[in-house]
């Protein structure tokens, strides 16, 4: 008998006579990652770059040529509330959507997105400190420590609403680190309280059913707007592993948001026939910068709805779900702005009703 062997390559399976590349080299399912590419990181910069715009020369452009007086630090304030009602929006919005996820058989929840809840609560955490600082000097921007009047944190409404929204995104934080996240729901619920109640002083005009509208608008914007975030990082996340579970995730958002987007739409419409009798609508739309604020930020909503309509009707076919990522990523985009806008709505003056 020969007592030739089949060759092999140095380290290889000499029974067999299989390179050792063969049997050491496991076979890959997953389809190769793709590198981010310059252009979407440069397009991440220029939408990060118009929304800091919009509090440094949003109320500038707004109230130009409205005979309004501007308010002292507006801008300031503009990007505060815009960091609080961002940070509300993520956190709320992941809760939301794990809940959602939880509901597809077979979604794999061990390999969703990493949760950004804790950075989103301490960042609306140092928002409301801010916030809370300029009520204590008198709603002014404070320029040094001796400005600020702890005292006045205490004896007045909107400084005890200020110190509220502090330390419910405190604890909104530490459960974001807990065991059991989904209990941020409870103080960030606080949070929307305390601004409905801020929005609506007791000296207008029926001011509990303001706060109401107030609550049911900006509880519905925030499900949707961060909603629509961890969705789509999910179907990003989960688009070769299980795509299927994915886009049935986006689907089950789907079906909810557009009872949210109806909520926002009649909450909104009321809001404003209260600021604005429906008379002189049309005049303050463009004489006003409580108006022109309030034209663009719709202007911008019909366009996300636009979007939203081109999202789902790629949900329904039957070959090509998945392209529905690409009318709502512009669509969450398209929020972001929107959150941008309401932060500057709070900080112009209010309308006067004629």
């Amino acid at each position: 008998m020969s007592s030739i062997r089949p060759s092999v390559e140095p380290g290889g399976d000499a029974t067999t006579g299989v390179p050792a590349a063969a049997v050491t080299a496991p076979v890959s399912h997953r389809a190769p990652r793709r590198r981010p590419s310059a252009g979407r990181a440069v397009a991440v910069l220029v939408l990060v770059a118009v929304a800091a715009l919009i509090p440094l020369l949003g109320p500038s452009a707004a109230l130009h040529g409205t005979g309004e007086a501007r308010a002292p630090g507006t801008g300031g304030i503009t990007f505060l509330r815009a960091v609080l009602f961002a940070a509300l929006c993520v956190q709320l919005g992941e809760v939301f959507a794990v809940r959602l996820a939880r509901r597809v058989p077979g979604a794999p929840l061990d390999r969703a997105p990493r949760g950004w809840s804790a950075y989103a609560a301490w960042a609306g955490c140092a928002a409301a400190l801010g916030l809370a600082a300029i009520v204590a000097n008198g709603n002014l921007v404070p320029q040094e420590l001796s400005d600020l009047d702890i005292g006045r944190l205490y004896d007045t409404r909107d400084g005890r609403l200020a110190l509220l929204e502090v330390n419910a995104f405190i604890v909104a934080a530490l459960c974001a680190r807990s065991r059991r996240p989904a209990g941020a729901a409870l103080p960030l619920a606080a949070v929307i309280v305390a601004e409905a109640l801020r929005a609506h002083p007791p000296v207008e005009d029926t001011p509990l059913l303001g706060s109401g509208l107030t609550l049911v608008h900006l509880t519905c914007g925030a499900l949707w707007a961060g909603g629509l975030l961890y969705v789509l990082r999910i179907l990003r996340g989960w688009r070769t592993s299980s795509p299927e579970e994915a886009v049935a995730v986006l689907g089950l958002y789907a079906r909810v948001a557009a009872v949210l987007f109806a909520a926002i739409t009649a909450t909104g419409v009321c809001s404003t026939l209260r600021r604005m009798p429906a008379g002189t609508v049309l005049d303050q739309l463009t004489g006003t910068a409580y108006g022109r604020t309030l034209l663009a930020k719709v202007l911008l909503v019909l366009a996300v709805a636009l979007l939203a309509v081109l999202a789902r009707r790629r949900l329904r076919r039957g070959s090509d779900r998945a392209s529905a990522y690409l009318p709502a990523r512009g669509e969450v985009i398209a929020l972001g702005v929107v959150v941008v806008l309401s932060a500057l709505l709070t900080a112009v003056p209010v309308p006067i009703r004629w």
